[in-house]
């Protein structure tokens, strides 16, 4: 009788080990548990120092026309556990290492009845969770739709959540700061009066999502390496406090065309009680695969000028006349219709932009509206709009070229799609030509409006597959790209490192659409900016944009200040100089921070952050001994405090801080600023007001005892 209680005992506890895995971070800070449910369903759960971050929550997919889903019924057949240190070198970068460090658990599901088997892979890093799923090869499973990824994320509390809501074709939100629970009432009014589509659900929103628990822990939920699938939105139940992924779905409504062997992106979920830890995560790349492009010497970080803010603001205009009702490409003969007058991609503007690139030291010059196809897009959306080789007879292609070129300056192309992927996919390859013949190796490409073909979305899986086609065959003719209105990136550009910027936002051009919130970009590097860097064209020093064009009157919602610190807050190896050469002329002392920051760093230590109030960040340049300080702040001015620990011990310096003047302010007096040079060590501290909407700008080089003569020590 003993002998068999015990032997049930020990059956009890064997069933509950097979039915129950945990996997612990490397710093055993962080613990995952997997486990089976009574009825074979898995479900997992995250805890942080001892709290709980994500409660048991399900995990699975929905099949469509499919009797028995990927949901319940499974038994675990198998476990592995491996674990992984290694680092890597990428291409450009907020550092010039990057480790790579994680506990492994792959759990091997086998569903009863059908046979069928499904990986789910964790990795559990230092600051957080990646986990997907993985359909091998068999007999049972070879194609299949999903009609909904079941993947469940249950907080812990009501936490404080920073944003944007769901919607299928745009990210070009400001962001709302509320409580879980206080989504649902916030929704209509987050709801941007451009929205090009509804929100699919009151509670809906995009993800990366950042939150702050009362309790001071910082939760930031994303995925990684979103290849041959749709987009990940998060729904969220709002009583019971659950988080359920959402994928985009495509014209019928499907969510995913699959045949194994395959995979989903990673779903992330990083945590931290520093909210500095979620900026200086890797995760997101960590989840991705090494560069499939050989050789990247020719990939290379670009600060660029350009003919973009003139037309943003109004002042000028992408089309080249008011008259062409309906454009027939090869057909209509634009030298015999009436100039508008106010074309802005005319040799003589795009010469001036050249020539300011040059006197400056910047790499490129973007051009826009170079290409007919304008007058008939903006009038009718047609699907064949753009062939990408037809310049405007105000635009000599070879003359810039060569002006460009004679001047060490290379001119960046832009193609605008309209939406339609199919039209720019069989132009693809003659565009492409096109560039190299003409000396362009850099293309900004645009999806502004509705996809086409009808029915499809900005971030369904036929068109995300379009995004990962463009840049792979522009690694073919050695062009870096940068994507405006694609997907939000999930750290492929560690693969594709030719992808050196995307736009998948609210960018600065919003400043001249009615404006953005003063706290935006210090929202952004905890949200957009977890995935990859963003081109978000900052550097504006004409906050008035009446001055520019008389009939805008909206108003850029930051100091001038504010302005160069993006330079570093918002990475990217891309930045544009986005205002116009007259504005800068105004304040060329300003103006020579962004001549001086670098795109390219070996060290990146971030200092403050507190997401949608302020943010500090200290980045070393490849290769040099030279620093950049960038703070940007929020609504309420605040005094920053830092230590410059992060400079050599053995070193001097000499650094120039543009900082907001007393009276600064993002609405009222934003032009006030001061610069002054003082010499620092590595046991200095500054202490240095950000006004509203305002911050501070720092370049830091090393000094030598003749050059810090007259200079006061901080």
């Amino acid at each position: 009788m003993i002998r068999s209680f015990f032997f049930l005992v020990l059956l009890l506890i064997f069933a509950i080990a097979v039915r129950a895995q945990q996997l612990q971070s490397p710093n055993d800070q962080l613990i995952m548990s997997f486990v089976l449910q009574a009825d074979g369903t898995p479900t997992y759960q995250l805890n942080y120092k001892g709290q709980a971050v994500i409660k048991p929550s399900k995990l699975g997919l929905h099949l469509k026309n499919d009797a028995k889903s990927l949901l319940d019924g499974f038994s675990i057949t198998n476990t592995q556990t491996t674990s992984h240190d290694s680092s890597w070198e990428p291409v450009w970068g907020e550092e010039k290492i990057i480790r790579n460090h994680y506990n492994e658990l792959a759990v091997t599901l086998t569903q009863n009845g059908t046979n069928r088997q499904l990986i789910i892979r964790f990795r559990l890093f230092d600051e957080g969770l990646g986990f997907r799923y993985e359909f091998p090869a068999q007999p049972n499973l070879v194609y299949f739709v999903i009609k909904e990824e079941r993947t469940q994320f249950a907080m812990a509390g009501n936490h404080t959540a920073f944003w944007i809501a769901g919607d299928y074709d745009t990210q070009e939100y400001d962001y709302t700061t509320s409580k879980l629970t206080e989504i649902r009432g916030l929704m209509k009014s987050a709801i941007q009066p451009n929205a090009s589509q509804t929100p699919f659900s009151d509670t809906g929103v995009q993800t990366a999502l950042m939150m702050k628990t009362d309790a001071g822990l910082y939760i930031n939920i994303h995925e990684a390496a979103l290849i041959n699938y749709s987009c990940m939105h998060l729904n969220l139940d709002d009583k019971n406090l659950v988080f359920e992924s959402w994928l985009t779905p495509d014209a019928l409504g499907d969510k995913g065309y699959m045949q194994a062997p395959t995979q989903s992106p990673w779903r992330t979920i990083m945590v931290s009680d520093d909210a500095r830890t979620i900026l200086a995560s890797r995760i997101t790349y960590n989840l991705n695969e090494p560069s499939k492009i050989e050789d990247t010497s020719w990939i290379k970080p670009t600060k660029y000028v350009g003919v973009w803010w003139e037309m943003i603001t109004g002042k000028s205009s992408w089309a080249y006349t008011n008259e062409v009702p309906s454009v027939q490409l090869g057909k209509t003969d634009f030298t015999k219709v009436k100039p508008n007058g106010i074309h802005g991609a005319n040799n003589a503007n795009v010469k001036k932009f050249i020539d300011f690139a040059a006197q400056h030291g910047f790499d490129g010059v973007l051009v826009e509206g170079w290409n007919i196809g304008w007058e008939d897009w903006f009038g009718n959306s047609k699907d064949y709009v753009f062939d990408f080789v037809t310049p405007y007879p105000d635009f000599n292609v070879t003359e810039l070229r060569d002006y460009a070129k004679a001047k060490g300056v290379k001119l960046i192309m832009h193609h605008e799609t309209s939406g339609s992927t199919r039209n720019y996919e069989r132009h693809l390859d003659k565009a492409f030509q096109f560039m190299k013949a003409n000396n362009y190796d850099a293309v900004k490409t645009g999806y502004v409006g509705s996809i086409l073909p009808k029915g499809f979305y900005h971030y369904d899986q036929w068109t995300n597959n379009h995004y990962q086609h463009v840049v792979e065959k522009a690694a073919e003719y050695k062009i870096m790209v940068n994507a405006h209105e694609a997907v939000r990136p999930t750290g492929i550009a560690r693969t594709w490192p030719n992808m050196i910027g995307n736009e998948s936002a609210r960018g600065t051009e919003f400043q001249a659409f009615g404006g953005s919130k003063p706290n935006h970009v210090t929202i952004l590097p905890f949200t957009r900016l977890i995935g990859g860097p963003m081109d978000y064209t900052p550097g504006v020093f004409e906050m008035d944009i009446s001055k520019i064009n008389p009939n805008n009157n909206s108003h850029v919602n930051s100091t001038l200040v504010n302005q160069l610190a993006l330079y570093v807050t918002m990475y990217s190896p891309l930045q544009m100089a986005a205002d116009l050469p007259e504005n800068y002329n105004r304040f060329l002392d300003a103006f020579q921070f962004i001549k001086d920051v670098a795109l390219d760093w070996d060290v990146s230590k971030y200092l403050e952050a507190e997401p949608g109030q302020y943010l500090t960040i200290a980045r070393k340049a490849k290769g040099k001994s030279s620093w950049f300080v960038g703070n940007v702040n929020g609504e309420t001015p605040r005094t920053s405090t830092i230590a410059f620990d992060f400079l050599d011990a053995t070193k001097t310096y000499i650094a120039t801080i543009y900082a907001d003047a007393k009276d600064a302010h993002y609405k009222i007096n934003p032009q006030a600023y001061t610069i002054r040079k003082v010499v620092v060590t590595n046991k200095s501290k500054l202490t240095q007001l950000s006004a509203a909407g305002g911050g501070y700008a720092i370049s830091i080089v090393e000094a030598t005892k003749e050059k810090i003569k007259g200079l006061k020590k901080l």
